[in-house]
């Protein structure tokens, strides 16, 4: 064997020169110039999709924020409208329960009032009697009747133009009505019993009437708070119609939003896997090149088996022959 050794090496170191010749020059010859050109073709288009789908992700990012933020800005907008529509309405709350107060006011006082008007009535029935009894004459025009005919006549001479003998006669009558009247109450009134019941009379329309102005000026107050009360709730309708209008746009923006951000998303992912398939390619490669060893290996051990046994048989071996050998670890 160690024979065999030293004619291999023999062999060998006579040709190893021109074998080393024939590996450099077959190794500066770069056989890889086209296989790199062949992968840079063939990644170019993905490279070129890849950034293409690159800047249209960023454009939808882009119109994506402006859209949030045009969300943002009709949500601001929404929520304020909604909060003077809350103020409107909590003022209107107090309208109402001012009127309410002022209602509640008004029927009280109407009470009141009634109750002094039942009394006046009570009064004037106590003093019919006597206002007929006074005079036998059932004929006699009642005193009502005559301050009547006398302001009826004071009216007409202040109020038209008169003849002297015109102006005379409506003269005289006011006298007699005035004196008719004076001597009527004067008699009237002379009766103490009269007297006192015509005072608590007085006194009767006097609270009956001032019930009665209350009543009103309630009445005005309630009907104002309700006048303002309403156009809280008008205002209030009003500023609502502008916050669902809000509303409405924010919902618009914030759906035109996702489906930017959605569209945004899909070409990233179509990056991904561009990027994905990429590097599966490069791996693909990868492990093809390290099956093609592992094959070379193989058939480069077989083949010096094959060597070797003629070399045993007296063939000459050849420089590639020897350098088969040494590979394979024969030598």
């Amino acid at each position: 064997m160690e024979g065999f050794s030293e004619e291999i090496t023999q062999q060998q170191d006579s040709q190893i020169e021109e074998q080393e010749v024939k590996v450099t020059e077959e190794t500066t010859e770069a056989p890889c110039d086209s296989a790199e050109e062949t992968v840079t073709e063939e990644a170019g288009a993905p490279e070129a999709n890849r950034e293409s789908l690159n800047e249209e992700a960023d454009l939808h990012r882009k119109k994506r924020d402006e859209l949030n933020n045009q969300t943002k800005e009709w949500k601001a907008k929404r929520d304020a409208l909604n909060g003077q529509v809350r103020e409107l309405i909590d003022e209107a709350g107090k309208c109402r329960e001012e009127r309410d107060s002022f209602n509640q006011k008004v029927r009280e006082t109407k009470e009141l009032r009634d109750e002094w008007n039942q009394k006046v009535s009570a009064l004037k029935e106590q003093l019919a009697p006597y206002r007929s009894e006074k005079s036998d004459d059932r004929n006699e025009v009642p005193v009502k009747q005559l301050k009547k005919q006398l302001q009826d006549l004071e009216y007409t001479q202040m109020t038209k133009s008169l003849g002297k003998d015109k102006e005379n006669e409506i003269v005289k009558q006011i006298s007699y009505l005035a004196k008719q009247i004076e001597e009527r109450e004067k008699a009237y009134s002379e009766n103490e019993e009269v007297s006192e019941l015509v005072q608590q009379l007085r006194d009767c329309k006097a609270e009956a009437e001032n019930y009665h102005h209350q009543v009103s000026e309630y009445a005005e107050k309630a009907q104002a708070a309700h006048d303002k009360m309403i156009g809280f709730y008008e205002q209030a309708d009003r500023l609502r119609k502008e916050a669902d209008a809000a509303q409405a746009k924010f919902v618009e923006c914030k759906q035109a939003a996702d489906e930017e951000h959605r569209k945004h998303i899909e070409q990233i992912k179509s990056v991904h896997e561009i990027d994905r398939d990429a590097a599966g390619y490069r791996g693909g490669k990868k492990n093809a090149a390290r099956g093609g060893k592992r094959r070379t290996d193989v058939e480069g051990k077989k083949e010096a088996k094959e060597i070797f046994e003629r070399f045993k048989a007296g063939e000459k071996l050849s420089t590639e022959d020897l350098m088969a050998l040494q590979k394979s670890g024969y030598l």
